[in-house]
């Protein structure tokens, strides 16, 4: 009996996974048809493969349209990934790096590089990296002394995260015209400067972490039921939550530094797979392709909402997430 539950669960999933992948291929499509330069289906087919009679099209959908699609979906599946690995250790659905520190940490890290050294996206993402680290052990060990609790992990991470944002103010009014521009417009979370080498350079080794944090699902499911439980059924409770805390910090890093601090996606993105799935044991595989898909959204509506005018990913995604964050609240208010 409970085999044939866990193979109906496995099928489900199967199911919502291609369901979403089917999303994601569509609002591809759109994107790519799109846009002030407007395209036909075909002739977007063919400007992809370099085979359209217009030099334009060829040049907007291969320099500018797919660059910006697969740098939402390695965005997007970054932060899910990283949200559902920090609900799950926190066993909080507001355990999430945006709200414990972990985004702020790694924009600050990434505004060092890009105000006092003007630094390059190779440099920015380095930076990112060990800002978001920074940020987590601190948070990490001001909430674990005298024992684990979530709650007080969220409370300390509220704390050091508005901490970290009076510090990315600061560096911002301290910094030069210019600077000050480029970081503000960095920190409202865009694709608009979306580039092949950008993508390739940091999105490669985004995608190896993300099939690193796949293979540590079981440890993570384990890791769920309890520290003591886990314990009994031979997993390293500690080795392995600095793992996966290390691996959630680097996927938030990496898509800080392909598109700056893109807000609520990692909050919002493993809930939604989780009620698509209908059941509590989270799944990154699912978390992964939910964030694609709502940068993917959050992405076109940026574009088309005020067109020409273009706003960043992070303003809509932002929008969509303190509301959904508000309804999580009252929720969890509800059921007290």
């Amino acid at each position: 009996m409970a085999t044939l539950g866990r193979r109906q669960r496995r099928r489900k999933a199967v199911l919502v996974g291609l369901v979403l992948v089917a999303v994601m291929g569509i609002l591809g499509a759109v994107a790519v048809t799109v846009g002030d330069y407007p395209l036909s289906v075909a002739g977007s087919w063919q400007a992809a493969r370099g085979m359209n009679p217009d030099p334009l099209a060829n040049y907007f959908v291969q320099h500018q349209r797919l660059p910006r699609i697969a740098a939402a979906i390695i965005v997007g599946a970054a932060l899910g990934v990283s949200g559902g690995i920090f609900q799950t250790l926190t066993r909080n659905p507001l355990g999430s790096p945006d709200v414990i520190g972990f985004t702020n940490g790694a924009a600050t890290g990434a505004l060092i590089q890009i105000i006092v050294f003007s630094a390059a996206p190779a440099q920015v993402g380095a930076g990112a990296m060990i800002g978001g680290m920074a940020s987590a052990a601190v948070v990490y060990g001001f909430s674990y002394r005298g024992g684990s609790s979530s709650l007080r992990l969220v409370l300390v991470g509220i704390g050091v995260a508005a901490s970290l944002q009076a510090a990315n103010s600061i560096l911002i009014v301290r910094s030069s015209l210019s600077a000050a521009q480029n970081a503000v417009q960095w920190l409202a979370g865009s694709l608009n400067q979306s580039s092949w080498p950008t993508v390739l350079l940091i999105g490669g080794p985004t995608v190896a972490v993300v099939g690193l944090a796949f293979s540590l699902q079981r440890t993570l499911t384990t890791l769920s039921l309890g520290d003591d439980l886990a314990g009994g059924l031979g997993v390293g409770v500690e080795r392995s939550r600095l793992i996966l805390v290390a691996v959630g910090v680097a996927l938030v890093a990496t898509a800080t530094a392909i598109a700056g601090p893109v807000a609520f996606v990692a909050l919002a993105a493993p809930q939604l797979g989780l009620r698509l799935l209908g059941r509590g044991v989270m799944s990154l595989p699912i978390a992964a392709l939910m964030g694609a898909v709502v940068v993917q959204l959050s992405d076109l509506v940026a574009q088309r909402m005020f067109a020409p005018t273009q706003l960043p990913v992070g303003v809509v995604t932002g929008t969509l997430g303190g509301a959904y964050l508000i309804w999580l609240l009252h929720r969890q208010w509800k059921g007290r």
